[in-house]
């Protein structure tokens, strides 16, 4: 059965219902706590109610953010990818940028084209050296569960530095919570279940079911990920987005265009175009994230920041 944590600035609290309880545990990592189970399974007592509760990330930085690109179909066909060519792909965000579930988002004066990501973010339980194969049968050896994520995005400096690092790391630019949900490994298998639903001002931007839309789920990740990078428990993979962000691909006939254009006539077109695109991020939009199955029983909560 599923444990929800939660986290404040003084502890860590086990979730049951709108009733959180203490867990009485030294840990001030994510990944420390998630050595001391028995803690998380003892906790009790005098229970406080969670909408008294100022919630923080429930993973610590630092860890290591490690985030999959254009790993969900419709995104990559948004995109002007082929789905069935892609090959798994690998970034690193700063764990500097990762900031609570109702922090704000700082969006840095120089960036204009702010952009959102909801995403399932898979917390790592336990140490995957180099050469591990994690399959669906032991994944909950080296998965604790599940949490909310956005992976904010500034696009301008994504495209014209070529700086997928910097444009996803900026402080605030990876929101997390409100809840680690810990799963047994049956409830791990039905992640395609999952729904992600991700609106800003109540319209809704983004609204898929995992099904069949993943294109590398979280074992297959993992492995390929452990060909060349070790992960230890508390730290995060980002298994990407699916269709809704604010930026798409143009129109074939317009990359053609692009092709025959200098590269700072062609950016100066792109982003004037992007300008006018109402679906960027502007100071004071309030973007909310959910994901859960249909039938409640997996609910990683609901995300609500604000950009400032």
């Amino acid at each position: 059965m599923s444990v929800n944590i939660i986290r404040t600035a003084d502890g860590w609290w086990r979730l049951d219902g709108d009733q959180a309880f203490v867990i009485d545990t030294d840990a001030q990592s994510t990944g420390a706590l998630l050595a001391d189970r028995a803690a998380i399974d003892a906790a009790s007592g005098a229970g406080t109610n969670v909408d008294e509760l100022q919630l923080v990330s429930p993973i610590t930085a630092p860890c290591r953010v490690v985030a999959q690109l254009l790993n969900y179909r419709s995104h990559a066909m948004d995109a002007g990818s082929d789905p069935n060519t892609l090959q798994p792909t690998f970034f690193r965000k700063s764990s500097a940028s990762i900031s609570g579930p109702t922090d704000p988002i700082r969006q840095p004066p120089e960036v204009t084209l702010l952009d959102y990501e909801i995403e399932l973010g898979v917390v790592v339980g336990a140490d995957i050296p180099i050469g591990t194969t994690v399959t669906d049968d032991n994944l909950s050896d080296y998965v604790a569960g599940f949490v909310v994520a956005n992976d904010v995005s500034a696009r301008e400096i994504q495209l014209t530095k070529v700086q997928v690092y910097e444009s996803k790391s900026y402080p605030t630019f990876t929101p997390l919570g409100p809840r680690l949900v810990l799963l047994t490994n049956d409830e791990l298998g039905r992640l395609p279940e999952l729904r992600m639903t991700l609106a800003v001002n109540g319209e809704t931007r983004q609204d898929q079911t995992i099904g069949d839309d993943l294109i590398t789920p979280p074992a297959e990740a993992l492995t390929r990920l452990a060909r060349f990078q070790n992960m230890t428990a508390g730290d995060v993979l980002l298994t990407g987005t699916p269709i809704g962000t604010a930026i798409s691909a143009p129109p074939r006939v317009i990359q053609k265009i692009g092709e025959l254009v200098p590269p700072a006539l062609k950016w100066k077109f792109f982003f004037a175009r992007q300008a006018k695109n109402p679906k960027y991020l502007s100071v004071d939009d309030v973007v909310t994230a959910t994901i859960r199955t249909p039938d409640g029983s997996i609910d990683l909560g609901t995300q609500r920041t604000i950009v400032r």
